[in-house]
């Protein structure tokens, strides 16, 4: 007769102890050694036996005998790893911090931005340290961007005028962006261009021969895509009311035609004021000032800009001319509207949120990422040196939001 072993304890499990386990199953990111210490468990709560769980699993009795051991000791925490024996952390979190706070509040004695060596000798740190911090944070000192604010005291008024025709346009009415290219160089090459091979991309002489510029106007028709152009050697108010006769051909005698153009002064001489007296279908809409960014014809000459100025050859204005009609004519036989304002689908009911709530939004998330990643990562002082440093409670700086949401 065998000796009997020794009384097992039994094992239970709570619902909520239940429900994590089962989620860890399901879960797809679950490490697998996590997820076969799940099964044992909820194998062991049915009350199967070691040895019949072996069996259903192909692991093996020690296996069992050790996961069900540590579920009854510590519960959910012992079914996770023991910290391994290692070299110990050598930069801490105050480490961390220094880095950071260092990199957006201080500059270098001797230059405008950081770079991770100069990081490194002002903190001890090794390079590669430095490097990494600033890639888990976002942090890139040597790159710098530009911005524009508009002072037009009128900024919110125009915007609405604007952005209004592009997403609800009057009846029997053309709504035109309009706006000029100045100033495009016809430019050959000193040498041939070298073609494109395989492994080497085209190549051009960096110096080059100017024959001379051209001005384009151009109509960009928003409802369709469409191009109205004309092309002339110079740039004033006597050839852009030459354009608007031009438009005013074109267009169909029973529409209203709105025009958007920014606050170039040709547009406003008064010999184009009387045209506009002269033809009263015609009604302006001008851009906010510093924001032609909000003209759509704008992004139209940066297609024909990347698509046939930029690396185009011309040994004459002619002929710079005669490509610019030519790639206008196919466009207008295949018109592309896709940068204009797109328009709301049938199963959005919701309407759009205003200015406010999208803010409230924005700062709801970038403050929920900054706390959810300072927890999860340990980062405890920089939050809190954050929140010391911002101002009222629940405002965050921008650029630590910025930074842990892209980490």
């Amino acid at each position: 007769m065998s000796r009997p072993g020794p009384k097992i304890p039994p094992l239970s499990v709570t619902d909520a102890q239940r429900a994590v386990l089962e989620g860890w199953l399901r879960r797809r990111a679950t490490a697998q050694a996590l997820a076969q210490r799940s099964r044992i468990v909820l194998e062991c709560a049915e009350g199967h036996s070691i040895m019949e769980v072996s069996r259903r699993l192909r692991i093996t009795p020690d296996t069992v005998r050790t996961w069900r051991r540590r579920f009854i000791e510590r519960g959910l925490d012992g079914l996770c790893d023991d910290p391994r024996p290692g070299v110990p952390r050598k930069i801490t979190d105050a480490d961390v911090e220094r880095v950071i706070v260092k990199t957006l509040e201080e500059t270098p004695k001797n230059a405008t931005h950081w770079s991770t060596r100069s990081m490194a000798s002002a903190t001890g740190m090794s390079q590669s340290t430095v490097s990494r911090i600033w890639r888990a944070f976002a942090l890139a000192p040597h790159r710098s961007q530009t911005f524009k604010l508009s002072t037009d005291p009128l900024f919110i008024d125009k915007v609405r005028d604007v952005v209004g025709l592009y997403l609800d346009p009057p009846e029997k009415a053309l709504v035109l962006c309009v706006d000029e290219k100045s100033q495009i160089q016809a430019l050959d090459r000193s040498q041939p261009v070298l073609p494109m091979m395989p492994g080497v991309p085209e190549r051009r002489s960096h110096d080059y021969i100017r024959a001379g510029t051209t001005t384009l106007f151009a109509a960009l028709e928003v409802a369709t895509g469409k191009v109205i152009d004309s092309l002339h050697r110079r740039h004033r108010a006597a050839e852009f009311k030459k354009f608007l006769t031009k438009l005013d051909k074109e267009v169909p005698a029973d529409l209203q035609v709105h025009l958007i153009l920014d606050n170039y002064a040709t547009h406003k001489t008064p010999e184009i004021k009387k045209w506009l007296l002269a033809h009263p279908r015609f009604q302006l809409h001008f851009t906010p000032t510093s924001a032609s960014w909000l003209n759509l014809v704008e992004r139209w000459f940066a297609e024909l800009t990347q698509k046939k100025l930029k690396r185009g050859v011309h040994r004459s204005v002619q002929a710079l001319e005669h490509d610019i009609r030519t790639w206008i004519a196919d466009w207008n036989n295949q018109p592309d509207p896709s940068s204009g304002p797109r328009q709301p689908t049938k199963s959005s009911t919701k309407s759009p949120p205003t200015a406010d709530e999208s803010l409230t939004q924005v700062t709801s998330r970038a403050s929920l990422h900054l706390w959810a990643r300072t927890l999860s990562g340990g980062f405890l002082l920089i939050c809190r040196r954050t929140r010391r440093a911002s101002g009222p409670v629940g405002e965050v700086r921008p650029g630590v939001v910025r930074a842990v949401g892209a980490y």
